[in-house]
């Protein structure tokens, strides 16, 4: 991690030039060009992916590693704090407003992890449900959380500080400050 600390601020000022210069864009083009370059690998892709995020989404702090074949869904309103990794073939569906998904600072989001804001109802009968209303509901993921590989962390969920979340856990309901949680649903099985 203070590697990647230490290669941001050397290269921080070009990105951010850079990310000026995307802002100037129109947002469909901004989000066109965030999904061409979700597979560009090294350093390049890594600057391109933070200055189109930066100039996209809601907020996004510094030092932020968005990893090779991560794709984000709507990344204008995704905010995003500091020291943040996101990491391969994780998927981020946020809804239709600002703060839909909301990561604060320190966080680590492993391979292959889902972020939804968004569900389907199914409340009608007669209606398919793949042709019933889409919901969607804010997550939270507040500071100092460790999030493991495949992890699902479902609509309406605050993930609370200093959380570790276990690998393939599914998480549905909050969690509490500074615990470990594990499994489908994920419970609490002790404290950090």
């Amino acid at each position: 991690m203070r590697r990647g600390r230490e290669q941001f601020s050397k290269y921080k000022k070009y990105i951010l030039l850079l990310s000026k210069f995307y802002k100037a864009l129109p947002l469909k083009v901004r989000i066109y060009l965030f999904e061409r370059h979700r597979n560009t690998l090294g350093k390049l892709g890594m600057g391109l992916r933070y200055a189109l995020l930066k100039a996209i989404s809601n907020e996004c702090g510094d030092n932020v590693a968005i990893y090779p074949g991560a794709y984000i869904l709507n990344p204008q309103f995704l905010c995003v704090g500091t020291n943040v990794s996101i990491h391969p073939m994780c998927y981020l569906e946020c809804g239709k407003k600002a703060g839909d998904i909301t990561i604060k600072n320190d966080v680590s989001i492993a391979h292959g992890t889902t972020i939804m804001s968004t569900s389907h109802t199914f409340k009608e009968k007669i209606i398919n449900i793949k042709e019933q209303e889409i919901i969607s509901s804010p997550i939270l993921i507040e500071s100092n959380v460790w999030i493991g590989a495949k992890v699902t962390i479902l609509s309406g969920v605050t993930i609370g500080s200093g959380c570790v979340i276990g690998a393939n856990s599914v998480v549905n309901k909050n969690t509490e400050s500074n615990g470990v949680y594990v499994g489908a649903p994920a419970r609490r099985v002790k404290s950090r």
